[in-house]
C-alpha cells in the first residue's frame, strides 16, 4: 500500500450533511474493485477543542458517565468521521457511500485524553483489499496532542459487489460457547435519532422507519459505533488499551439485546442469541 501524499490542513471540520448528500449521488458513477485508484490525501485538522454539549449529549446516549474531564475511548472516532466522509464521499474515492457497510474498527489509546485539551486529529485511506463479497477499504484515524500519539483507529467499510476473483474464504472461527450475559437492553425507536443528533451521522437507515425501508431494512437500524460504545460503556476501558470490534449483524430499533461479557471480550447478542457486535478489550 502506498504512503498517503502530503497533508491537507484544514481549518474547521466538515459539514457531514453535504458530505452524505455528495456521496449519495456519486454513488451510482462508482466502479468499485481492489485494484482502483483512491485517494492518498492526508487531511489534518489541528487546534482541534471538543465541543462538551455535544460530548455530554454523547455521553448520555451510550452510557458513559457524564462530567468527567475524560473523553470516551469511541469518542475520537466521532471526531474524526466528517473528514473520513470527505475523503468517502469524493470523485477519487472507488467505492460507492450508498450501501457502504462498516465491518470493523480497531482503536488503540495510548493515554488519558482530557475533554478541555486541544489536538491535532489526522484521517487518511491506508487502502483497499478484496473481499469475498466485494471490497473493502480501510480508514485510519490518528489523534496527537502536543505532538504526541494518544489514540488511533483502523475502520474497514466494505463495498458490497460482485467480485472479479472471488477472495479466499475466511477460516472457521472457533466455536465458542455464548458469553455469559451481563445485561438485557430495551432499545428505544429514538435511539439511532438520539445518536445521531449527538455525533452528527445522521443516515436515513438509522432515523426512521420509513428511510430504513428504502434501503431494504424493515425498521431503523442502532449505528454500529452506538453498539460498540454502549458496550465498552458498560464493560469499562482501561487508561491504555487496546480494542477491537467486529459488527456482525443489524440492531433494528426499536428491540431488546442481550450484552454478555467475560474477561476482556464482550458482545451484543439479539433473539435466538443472533450475534450482532462482537468485541475484546486489554491494557497495553
Amino acid at each position: 500500500m502506498a504512503a498517503p501524499a502530503a497533508a491537507v490542513v484544514l481549518t474547521e471540520s466538515p459539514s457531514l450533511a453535504p458530505l452524505l448528500a455528495r456521496g449519495a449521488l456519486l454513488s451510482p458513477f462508482k466502479r468499485p474493485g481492489p485494484d482502483a485508484e483512491f485517494p492518498r490525501t492526508r487531511l489534518v485538522l489541528p487546534g482541534l477543542r471538543v465541543d462538551l454539549a455535544r460530548l455530554a449529549a454523547y455521553e448520555r446516549v451510550c452510557g458513559f458517565p457524564t462530567g468527567e474531564d475524560a473523553l470516551p475511548v469511541t469518542y475520537p472516532h466521532v471526531l474524526g468521521f466528517p473528514l473520513a466522509m470527505r475523503l468517502m464521499s469524493g470523485r477519487g474515492f472507488p467505492l460507492p457511500l450508498l450501501g457502504l457497510v462498516h465491518t470493523s474498527i480497531t482503536v488503540t489509546r495510548h493515554a488519558r485524553m482530557p475533554a478541555g485539551g486541544t489536538y491535532e486529529l489526522s484521517v487518511h485511506i491506508e487502502g483497499l483489499a478484496p473481499h469475498r463479497r466485494g471490497t473493502q477499504a480501510t480508514v485510519v484515524t490518528e489523534v496527537r496532542a502536543g505532538g504526541d500519539p494518544v489514540w488511533e483507529s483502523r475502520s474497514t467499510y466494505l463495498a458490497r459487489h460482485r467480485a472479479r476473483e472471488p477472495a479466499a474464504a475466511p477460516r472457521e472461527a472457533e466455536a465458542r460457547k455464548p458469553l455469559p450475559e451481563a445485561a438485557r437492553w430495551r432499545l428505544a425507536g429514538d435511539t439511532g435519532r438520539r445518536y445521531g443528533a449527538a455525533s452528527g451521522d445522521r443516515n436515513p437507515i438509522h432515523l426512521h422507519p420509513l428511510t430504513a425501508r428504502l434501503f431494504g431494512f424493515p425498521r431503523a437500524i442502532a449505528h454500529g459505533m452506538w453498539t460498540v460504545a454502549r458496550c465498552l460503556a458498560a464493560h469499562g476501558v482501561p487508561e491504555s488499551c487496546r480494542l477491537r470490534a467486529e459488527f456482525r449483524a443489524p440492531v433494528l430499533l426499536p428491540g431488546t439485546v442481550t450484552y454478555a461479557e467475560r474477561g476482556g471480550r464482550f458482545e451484543l447478542r439479539g433473539g435466538e442469541d443472533r450475534i450482532h457486535v462482537t468485541g475484546e478489550v486489554y491494557p497495553v
